[in-house]
């Protein structure tokens, strides 16, 4: 068994995370709670039970971040365009792809309906429409 982490005081606490908070700052880099806890030198959970204010105010720093670095890390348009080229691309693939499919599946569809026809013309002597008509009268 584990013995007992010692537990900072309330102001220590709260001078590390600025610390923390300042350094994440600085170099544009999210905070994380996990990490924080590590720099107090508490595991996660301990550190939530124990500094549920300082917990709340990172996630909502990390979920909502309104720092200039949060901008930098947003993808430009020309990412956002290339990315959406390539998602057309491998849509545009698929459905080339479908397309390809049915128009085999026609084929053999119209395939198998010359056949039947035939099948079914023979076993009945029907003669076709438009074949000219051999009893015509000159």
């Amino acid at each position: 068994m584990t013995r007992p982490a010692a537990i900072p005081t309330e102001t220590r606490a709260r001078q590390i995370t600025d610390q923390y908070l300042n350094d994440c700052r600085t170099n544009g880099k999210r905070p994380s709670v996990l990490a924080l806890a590590t720099r107090l030198g508490l595991s996660n959970t301990t550190f939530r039970r124990h500094f549920p204010q300082q917990a709340k105010e990172i996630a909502a720093l990390r979920s909502h971040p309104s720092s200039p670095a949060a901008h930098e890390a947003q993808p430009s348009p020309y990412d956002v365009l290339i990315a959406r080229n390539a998602k057309l691309r491998r849509t545009n693939r698929a459905l080339t792809e479908n397309l390809h499919y049915a128009a085999a599946h026609i084929q053999r569809l119209a395939l198998d309906n010359a056949r039947l026809r035939q099948a079914m013309e023979a076993s009945r002597n029907i003669t076709h429409i438009n074949q000219p008509d051999r009893r015509r009268r000159p």
